[in-house]
């Protein structure tokens, strides 16, 4: 197994194709803000224009099959994607992938083509809808109801921490549709349009920064082939969605920048007039963030390459979940031990090191943790796909396990 990526004169060529459209295409007051506070509604719709001209290429969701609108690329071209963006400073999208493999494996034919469609072309964009008020981690105690009322579903419920920059055309994940079936048997998965009659959504503030949403469902309609997969099924169908949430895709080009600052920061600072990673105490910690920070990107790039083989990822995946959240952590206190005050100085500071970035990743550092569940509802999970728990489980079938993709 190769992690070093090798590209081919090919690919380095789509690498200048792809290099080339942003220089001609994004202009300074359009890159990603260093703090997500400053996005503003103009770049969201600017970006939402620019989304559809890549799709229209095949590069917004390069590896998704064609007929449902995404790139028919492989696993490297998505790769080099990533690179690019990455390096100009361009918005890659906005929606929550987890949806799109989901679709892809439990959407009848119609679905895909309503629901998936448009989001693979940069029509519309989604959002994930699992956190309620009282469950989060555990999403089988979900609350918020699905009734049958002939051929439609009425909701009702509420959730938080939603979605992303401006409001989203759809929202997806599980609703209550049998409150006397048993844990696992009792849910199903909706799509959910917006905007809808009943359906608020309102911004909530966060440490972190960014923004994100409490949506409140009051008596929403919606018909019949808004389910995803059967009455009962939506346990199955959320177990796809939740192998993504838990890293099982991997991720093409898990660059650390807080790292690179990092690194610049310290190589650029003299004590006495000599280099401070000349004291042993200062170099030893630098080295173990970059120790931990490569050893990150590994894991995330073995279960990108897993994925893109259809090889199935039984465990990869939440050990790259698991080791993100508490590396990431550790990471963060290093950064404060190594730059100290240099490490809270805001956006707006002029002589804050890499424009400020750091202090806004001290303060995502906090809520690194939980989503997609709390640390250790992640580490059960894990043990129990390496057999060291009381109960043992298989993962949940996604787009490489099945002909969904091919």
């Amino acid at each position: 197994m190769d992690f070093s990526l090798p590209y081919t004169p090919e690919q380095e060529e789509f690498r200048k194709e792809v290099r080339g459209w942003l220089e001609a295409n994004v202009p300074e007051e359009m890159k990603e803000p260093v703090d997500q506070n400053h996005f503003t509604a103009e770049m969201y719709w600017w970006w939402r224009e620019k989304h559809k001209e890549m799709a229209t290429k095949g590069w917004l969701e390069p590896t998704y099959p064609k007929e449902y609108g995404g790139g028919g690329l492989t696993g490297d071209h998505e790769t080099i994607i990533d690179e690019e963006f990455n390096r100009f400073g361009a918005v890659r999208r906005f929606s929550s992938t987890q949806v799109f493999p989901t679709l892809l494996v439990w959407g009848t034919e119609e679905q895909k083509q309503k629901y998936l469609r448009p989001l693979l072309t940069g029509e519309k964009v989604t959002w994930q809808k699992l956190t309620e008020p009282h469950s989060g981690a555990d999403v089988a105690a979900y609350e918020s109801t699905a009734v049958r009322d002939g051929d439609d579903w009425v909701l009702n419920g509420s959730n938080m921490y939603i979605g992303g920059y401006e409001d989203a055309e759809m929202m997806v994940g599980p609703m209550l549709t049998d409150p006397d079936a048993p844990r696992h048997r009792n849910l199903g998965y909706f799509v959910i349009e917006a905007p809808s009659e009943g359906l608020s959504i309102n911004e909530m503030s966060l440490l972190g920064g960014g923004r994100k949403r409490a949506i409140f469902m009051d008596n929403v309609r919606i018909s019949g082939d808004h389910l995803i997969g059967g009455d009962h099924q939506g346990w199955q169908v959320l177990g796809t969605h939740l192998e993504f949430e838990h890293g099982g895709g991997g991720r093409a080009f898990p660059r650390d920048e807080a790292l690179d600052d990092l690194m610049s920061f310290v190589n650029s600072q003299k004590f006495n007039g000599s280099s401070v990673v000349k004291d042993p105490v200062t170099a030893q910690k630098a080295m173990d963030a970059y120790i931990e920070s490569h050893v990150q990107g590994i894991l995330a790039k073995r279960t990108h390459w897993m994925y893109q083989k259809k090889v199935e990822i039984r465990y990869e995946g939440n050990l790259a979940n698991v080791h993100s959240r508490e590396s990431g952590l550790r990471n963060a206190l290093r950064v404060r031990e190594l730059m100290g005050p240099f490490a809270f100085l805001s956006t707006e500071d002029p002589i804050a090191p890499g424009r400020g970035a750091q202090e806004v990743r001290q303060r995502a550092a906090a809520g690194q943790r939980h989503p997609g569940g709390t640390t250790n509802i992640a580490k059960v999970v894990l043990a129990r796909r390496i057999g060291i728990s009381r109960t043992q489980e298989r993962p949940a079938p996604t787009p490489s396990t099945t002909s969904a993709n091919s």
